[in-house]
């Protein structure tokens, strides 16, 4: 069939990157992603995940923790009411969903998507109030480190939780 026979249920894609491409996207009110460079130096590979002269933190880095997710595994939903989440991801392959159920946000219900790994690294910044969930597409342990504003607070931490399937989020988590 050629190209002018197509089905009329086809769809043609937008854009999603530019010429210098970056990627093209309204995203939640207050998230940020700031993609970053591997450096290929003689002996492996350099990649720079955070600079306060990045006017990117919300604030001051506080805490920074590690996290190992077991492979195809899912962690969701998480969120804080007063701390931002940054997120890295070192090795392996998420997927962060993300769900802005604010009240007078310009984007409550925006559900955006993201696939995370070290071949394209990103910084992801995500707001006070958004929920997110982490999954690992991998077979093998996926890996990031979390950066946060304000440090864990042991005894009234800022963490609320939500099951994989609630649903009072309208995304669910999949192959």
């Amino acid at each position: 069939m050629a190209a002018a026979d197509s089905p009329t249920t086809a769809r043609k894609d937008d854009a999603h990157i530019d010429r210098d491409w970056v990627v093209r996207r309204r995203l939640i009110d207050g998230v940020k992603v700031r993609e970053v460079r591997n450096i290929v130096t003689g002996n492996g590979i350099t990649t720079e995940l955070y600079r306060p002269d990045w006017d990117f933190v919300d604030g001051a880095v506080q805490q920074a923790i590690h996290v190992a997710l077991r492979g195809q595994a899912i962690s969701a939903w998480h969120q804080h009411k007063q701390r931002w989440d940054y997120v890295f991801v070192v090795g392996g392959h998420l997927r962060v969903v993300l769900h802005d159920p604010r009240e007078g946000s310009p984007t409550r219900d925006q559900v955006d998507i993201f696939h995370l790994s070290p071949a394209r690294p990103s910084l992801l910044a995500i707001p006070p109030g958004v929920w997110h969930g982490v999954q690992n597409l991998s077979t093998d342990v996926s890996c990031f480190v979390n950066l946060f504003n304000r440090p864990y607070d042991y005894e009234n931490p800022d963490e609320w939780r939500l099951p994989p399937d609630t649903p009072e989020i309208p995304y669910r988590f999949g192959a």
